[in-house]
């Protein structure tokens, strides 16, 4: 699904046809769909239509920006571009974020290249030159670009608001502007989305938990199903938010580079504090089980970070992938059936 193309404010005629021009400033719409995105609704269809754009009036000699048609960050580059006269060559992603779609191929030499042909872009700028988002770069290869089409490729700076300063300095990005940050704000943007993500988790999970929680030598009890299964469903919480909220707010501070690890640590410290306030049960037992069922989900649940880090590369994140799940499934399996057999055992 395209979004509503509200940004468009006119259209450019240019010797390869007429390009629409959009706007460089948000609008109320755009911002409310950024915090609907940011929640995770819709996001994989928050996409533009890949082509050409005018931001501004330019002409053959102005720049142009290349960027995904991701519309979060479609929006974030058409707003760095304000006050300027630019080109902004959108490729086909399939709704992905440059850093992402670079990793997957669709960011990619192939699509580049066939984008700039269906838009005509040599007819339309003759100084033969693009610039493409530093985190591109992985995706594209600058010398096939070059021999396929003629076209230098100039690798912009890391963030949107810098491309201002990066124009101003002639095309010459500072090291700072190369540098790949990955600080706690943008952390914190990212615990909404995850936290959406895993809300049918929520539900289903807890509810498995609380039926199981009747069983006891007995046979079965609605008491302990309510009692026991509001315990149960607390700890799960904790170890949720343990995952997803507090470990990437606490990253840089956490022994260990591999986010398996760090999840784990996390996971440990939670379950601790729920021992201390008596919430993992009475039993040995009943107690192992919430360490090795919150080790292990907060240790998977700090793996989704990964893609999103400066702290991992793609084949770091494939082999902590390997090595991490098997180990992190036994752990909450071998904790789950220990739960179980605490209900009929008294340790």
């Amino acid at each position: 699904m395209i979004m509503n193309a509200d940004y468009i404010t006119g259209s450019l005629a240019t010797t390869a046809g007429t390009v629409p021009r959009i706007s460089a400033s948000l609008s109320f719409h755009d911002i409310l769909n950024t915090i609907r995105v940011r929640w995770a609704i819709g996001r994989m269809n928050y996409k533009v239509e890949p082509g050409l754009y005018a931001v501004g009036n330019p002409d053959a000699g102005s720049e142009v920006f290349v960027t995904c048609n991701f519309k979060l960050t479609f929006d974030q580059v058409r707003k760095a571009l304000a006050g300027t006269d630019a080109w902004l060559l959108i490729l086909d992603t399939r709704g992905i974020n440059v850093w992402c779609a670079a990793g997957k191929g669709t960011f990619g030499t192939k699509e580049l290249v066939s984008r700039m042909g269906k838009v005509g872009l040599s007819k339309i700028v003759t100084h033969h030159r693009i610039i493409l988002p530093q985190l591109g770069a992985t995706g594209v290869s600058a010398h096939e670009v070059k021999a396929q089409t003629g076209f230098r490729v100039v690798y912009g700076p890391v963030r949107s608001e810098d491309i201002s300063e990066f124009m101003k300095q002639a095309m010459k990005a500072t090291q700072e502007m190369r540098t790949v940050n990955f600080p706690m704000w943008e952390r914190m943007k990212l615990i909404p989305v995850e936290l959406s993500y895993g809300s049918y988790y929520l539900l289903l999970v807890p509810a498995l938990f609380i039926i199981l929680s009747g069983l006891n030598r007995s046979g079965y009890s609605l008491d302990h199903a309510f009692t026991g299964g509001l315990r149960a469903t607390f700890n799960l919480l904790v170890a949720y938010l343990a995952g997803l909220a507090v470990t990437p707010l606490l990253l840089p501070w956490i022994p260990f580079r591999r986010f398996a690890l760090k999840g784990l640590i996390v996971g440990w410290v939670a379950a601790l504090v729920l021992w201390m306030f008596q919430m993992t049960g009475s039993g040995w037992i009943e107690k192992s089980s919430w360490f090795l069922m919150t080790g292990g989900l907060t240790s998977f649940l700090a793996m989704n970070f990964t893609g999103s880090s400066t702290f991992t590369s793609l084949s770091g994140v494939q082999k902590e992938m390997k090595t991490a799940l098997p180990l992190q499934i036994g752990m909450a399996a071998l904790g789950i059936i220990l739960w179980v057999i605490s209900k009929f055992i008294t340790v």
